[in-house]
């Protein structure tokens, strides 16, 4: 087994700032950079990818929605036998059509 040498006196290079640095107080960065301890720098958590999250697209036992009324009220200017213009009110349903005059 190679043993190396304590290097308690050695002197190393930053790899970012070419500064010399004992190699004892040397760090190691995520990027794989020597660096020294005041130019070290963690790792930021937003350069770690996000866990994929699906939504669920079916929905289990799916069951068709109950019959849904949807009403409409409008005024509509009619013509009258006489020739005048008289107000109509309609009612509608999905499916059907009622019309009433009054």
């Amino acid at each position: 087994m190679t043993k190396f040498a304590l290097g308690k006196f050695a002197l190393g290079i930053s790899d970012r700032s070419g500064f010399q640095y004992k190699l004892n107080d040397m760090k190691l960065e995520w990027t794989g950079l020597l660096v020294g301890a005041d130019e070290w720098e963690k790792k930021q958590p937003q350069l770690d990818p996000r866990r994929h999250v699906t939504d669920p697209q079916a929905l289990k036992d799916a069951r068709p929605n109950s019959p849904m009324v949807l009403s409409v009220y409008v005024g509509v200017p009619n013509v009258a036998d006489d020739g005048r213009w008289k107000p109509m009110n309609c009612f509608g349903q999905v499916g059907q059509v009622t019309v009433i005059t009054t």
